[in-house]
């Protein structure tokens, strides 16, 4: 099977094992950070009480990096992406250790507060520079497969670390140490992270062309970043389909971002009685935990279905068919029919994205790639915030509603059937652009067939 031949292919190549170890050390380290910090801030209980108190925190979870994103993407394209990883996962280890410092110390403040958001940030940065990486070191076929494996089993990190920090303030007494401990773990894995990425040649990440870049200074980097961001943007409408894959990606973003703040309400205020916060907080456990076994089916599903549609085609199928877990939300709130409903619409989202990310990665020029994820991130994030505030707007204070669930719907329909048109309209191949004449040897290399792997 074609999918086996492309696992252990992926797994031969030591540099691929090295970037995935770098990336499983650092969710990990992200799942820890996000259980320390779950007695502060928007992880409380009681901020999930109502649509504005979820729009809330997820609007100050997403906004910051929605913000200063796109300054981070052309920087992913000067420096050397080795060596961000290097220092960009030390840089978090300190921001960490600060954080559990001003905690036992100053306790909550507007200080902590930032230190929590520019970290946050931080490991968003970090994300992208990895995914702009991961073609330096994986074959172009065999892209689709790593996409649908690195990202789970980073998700998995996540969980891992979130559970290792549920057992630490459980065996640990109350008071500082139970609140630093999940944080100073993070912080070693911070570490381990970063002294992992120094097995790669600095390098060997990419970028491609850019000789020196790896001394270029914060201030000429800013200084260059707007004009750098907006040729991206350029560049990506011109070449079509990346921009398209984008497009379509931000606005089914919009879609699971309400779906997340439905279910959230579900389980807090009709699943459950809104006095028993418990319980609440327990069903939307189950519920999202419905909608990550679909990501979880998506990544067996996506390889198979690869080797025989493309990747826009694979898009579409996503969207249409994860629609039909929506459905389910539609016609019905009881709790064993959603989350049946969002296992199908989990799968859809999951699919949809590994099929984007390898649509991106293959179809941008190396030259551009770090400035394109960083894009891919903001429109996430600004997505998600977006929703939550359209949530505020639009949905009672139980989350569920008919014709919001069917507004949904129909909006994924049209942006699945719109996005076929128009990938058809293209021939289903990016456009060449003037700008890869000027980096054909780049893009070359970025784009191996085989060339890549053998790094």
């Amino acid at each position: 099977m074609q999918l086996t031949t492309d696992l252990k292919g992926l797994a031969s190549v030591r540099a691929f094992r090295t970037l995935l170890v770098v990336r499983l050390l650092s969710q990990t380290g992200d799942g820890m950070v996000q259980v320390g910090l779950a007695t502060l801030f928007f992880f409380q209980a009681h901020s999930m009480a109502t649509a504005s108190g979820v729009a809330t925190a997820l609007v100050v979870m997403l906004l910051p990096f929605s913000v200063v994103g796109p300054l981070t993407g052309p920087l992913i394209d000067r420096w050397r992406r080795r060596q961000t990883l290097l220092y960009g996962n030390l840089a978090r280890a300190g921001l960490i250790a600060a954080t559990a410092v001003v905690l036992r110390v100053l306790g909550r403040g507007p200080l902590l507060y930032v230190l929590v958001l520019v970290a946050l940030g931080t490991s968003r940065f970090l994300l992208s520079v990895l995914s702009a990486g991961l073609p330096q070191v994986v074959a172009r076929e065999r892209l689709l497969v790593a996409n649908s494996v690195v990202p789970t089993l980073g998700g998995a990190a996540t969980a891992l670390g979130a559970v290792i920090g549920v057992l630490l303030r459980l065996l640990l007494p109350e008071g500082s140490p139970q609140e630093t401990a999940s944080l100073v773990t993070a912080v070693l894995l911070y570490c381990g992270a970063a002294l992992v990425v120094t097995r790669l040649r600095p390098d060997q990440l990419g970028p491609d062309g850019r000789e020196g870049n790896g001394g270029t200074g914060l201030g000429a980097g800013l200084v260059a970043a707007a004009a750098d961001l907006v040729d991206a943007v350029v560049y990506l409408v011109r070449r079509g389909t990346p921009g398209l894959a984008l497009t379509t990606m931000a606005l089914h973003r919009f879609v699971y971002g309400m779906e997340v703040v439905t279910v959230i309400l579900v389980a807090r205020n009709l699943l459950a009685a809104p006095q028993d916060a418990d319980r609440g907080l327990a069903l939307f456990g189950v519920l999202m935990g419905a909608m990550v076994a679909g990501h979880g089916v998506a990544v067996v599903l996506t390889p198979l279905a690869h080797e025989r549609v493309s990747p826009s085609a694979w898009v579409v199928a996503c969207l249409v068919g994860g629609s039909a877990g929506q459905l389910v939300l539609v016609a019905t709130y009881d709790q064993y029919w959603m989350t049946g409903g969002l296992l199908v619409f989990g799968t859809g989202v999951q699919g949809a994205k590994i099929a984007v990310d390898t649509i991106v990665q293959s179809d941008t020029a190396d030259f551009y790639r770090g400035r394109a994820f960083s894009i891919y991130d903001v429109l996430f994030n600004t997505a998600e915030c977006v929703a939550a505030g359209a949530a505020v707007l639009v949905l009672p204070g139980t989350g569920w509603s008919v014709p919001v669930q069917a507004a949904l719907v129909v909006l994924v329909w049209v942006v699945a059937a719109a996005y076929w048109w128009l990938v058809r309209a293209l021939g289903g191949v990016p456009r060449a652009v003037a700008a890869e004449a000027e980096t054909g040897s780049r893009q070359q290399r970025a784009e191996p067939l085989g060339g890549s792997a053998a790094r």
